[in-house]
């Protein structure tokens, strides 16, 4: 990992900061200062100090889960029979949800402690790519998909531009791959509507450089360490 990237994922600021900390000669490696923010650390095994003082690894748990439809999106809440963390072990519930999947929309859910890597997965300047599968009512024509490729207005605000790729398509129904990057509340689900085609069915396949794979629903995994680093390096 990049020694700023380190100290910014323990605390020590954020990544242009630590950058300048580092340029500024205040961080050494195993005693020796080190003034390159891309020099390559191991914060398990290495030595990493900020003005003498040893920034320590913390220790980070992500979890993905495919979320069932039915489950709302949050801790606790008193008002909902279902909530996300009822799918999970008990020592994973204190885990925070990365964003939200609406009760009936089912898929890709990560849970971390890492509010840093959460941010960066989050924040729309990032513009990091979600991908759904959806199934809509009715045949959606190229007119409409255009549309919907170059933005539409919901709750008064102009959505990015979409990515789609029409699987089959009847009458009764069409089935699509839709990419975007914001998290609008009920997004995929207005952007439909707009044009005249409600949802029926709605699951998250990736977030960022996260795929659900074969988790079936209700499922839950631990990332492995490839994930966890692609993740903490964004």
């Amino acid at each position: 990992m990049r020694l700023n990237v380190f100290l910014s994922h323990n605390g020590a600021g954020s990544r242009r900061k630590t950058f300048e900390l580092v340029q500024s000669a205040r961080v050494s490696v195993n005693g020796t200062i080190v003034t390159e923010p891309s020099f390559d650390v191991d914060g398990r095994k290495d030595k990493i100090a900020l003005d003498g003082r040893e920034i320590k690894a913390q220790s980070y748990t992500y979890l993905m889960l495919n979320k069932s439809a039915g489950y709302v999106t949050t801790k606790s809440d008193p008002h909902a029979e279902k909530v996300v963390t009822d799918l999970l072990p008990p020592q994973f519930r204190n885990l925070q949800p990365v964003g939200r999947l609406d009760k009936d929309t089912e898929g890709l859910l990560l849970f971390t402690n890492d509010g840093v890597t959460a941010q960066k997965l989050l924040h729309p300047k990032f513009e990091k790519d979600k991908t759904y599968q959806v199934r809509v009512k009715g045949k959606l024509i190229a007119p409409q998909k255009e549309k919907l490729e170059t933005g539409v207005r919901i709750r008064d605000k102009h959505t990015a531009p979409a990515r789609i790729r029409i699987v089959q398509s009847s009458d009764a129904f069409t089935d699509c791959l839709m990419t975007i990057h914001e998290g609008k509340k009920r997004q995929i689900r207005l952007m439909m509507s707009s044009v005249g085609h409600p949802v029926l069915e709605l699951k998250r396949l990736t977030f960022g450089p996260l795929e659900l794979g074969t988790l079936k629903p209700g499922e839950w995994r631990l990332l492995t360490e490839e994930e966890i680093s692609v993740l903490r390096g964004l």
